[in-house]
């Protein structure tokens, strides 16, 4: 079976870097990469999570997917360093067909009447055949914050999203599905997303993933990075609120028009 997630080899040879599986790095941060005072990417992701025994009602019909249902809750460290009090739910469900959908809800359960307001993502790394062979569709004329300008904001002008050197972007106001082409493999990667209006796009090319310790000198040419993400706008809980953020990955044969892949027969399907 051939593989869609992307996981550097440097993180399966050295034991001593954190590995995280399931389409690599799915497990989702209360914090965006470095835009507040926590680690980067936040801490939910370095934690050890329990079997959620008490989930709530899963919205679609189950009896057609594997699943499993995490809980998180802050331990006495967490609260030193984040001192807000949370359940963390999140549900990992698998079709017969492949494709992935994660649910996570975030519910504020302190007692103390304060909210507390955090940013989030969904770590996605897919495999590529060639990072110079994808395009990105469904951000194109949209504005982003561009990290490698300072974070300066501009508008995508292009009619996709093409790869010729490092990208690191965040996608405001994005639609609910975007669709990554792999011209070489004839596939299209279709994200589906709710309650995650952002978009994280990141390729580290070469000169970044040459410094890196947990990634190979050339793997930067068969990996894309796009999360679905809550990062412009913080999310904001008062007690007793709920938050809930969903997506979905499937893989599907992408067709030939006039030469390119149609991203629209991806898009436009429901």
């Amino acid at each position: 079976m051939e593989r869609n997630c992307f996981l550097s080899v440097v993180r399966l040879i050295l034991p001593s870097l954190d590995v995280q599986l399931a389409y690599l790095q799915l497990f989702p941060f209360l914090q965006f990469a470095s835009l507040g005072s926590l680690e980067s990417h936040g801490f939910a992701r370095n934690r050890f999570w329990s079997i959620d025994t008490d989930p709530p009602a899963f919205p679609t019909n189950s009896s057609s997917k594997a699943y499993i249902d995490l809980i998180l809750r802050p331990s006495e460290e967490d609260l030193k360093i984040w001192p807000h009090s949370f359940e963390f739910r999140l549900r990992v469900a698998l079709t017969p067909g492949g494709d992935l959908m994660l649910i996570s809800r975030v519910r504020n359960t302190s007692t103390d009447g304060k909210p507390f307001s955090f940013t989030f993502a969904y770590h996605t790394y897919f495999s590529v055949s060639d990072i110079s062979e994808v395009r990105v569709e469904g951000l194109e004329t949209l504005d982003y914050l561009d990290n490698l300008q300072n974070k300066e904001r501009f508008t995508e002008q292009g009619d996709a999203i093409t790869f010729e050197s490092e990208v690191d972007k965040i996608y405001l106001s994005t639609p609910t599905k975007i669709a990554i082409l792999d011209h070489e493999k004839k596939r299209t990667f279709v994200i589906r997303k709710d309650g995650l209006p952002d978009a994280v796009v990141w390729n580290p090319w070469d000169k970044k993933a040459k410094a890196m310790a947990d990634f190979g000198d050339d793997e930067y040419k068969h990996m894309l990075c796009v999360e679905a993400a809550a990062v412009e706008k913080p999310i904001t809980l008062k007690p007793g609120e709920e938050w809930k953020g969903r997506l979905e990955l499937s893989g599907v044969p992408s067709s030939y028009c006039s030469g390119q892949l149609d991203p629209q027969k991806v898009l436009s399907s429901s």
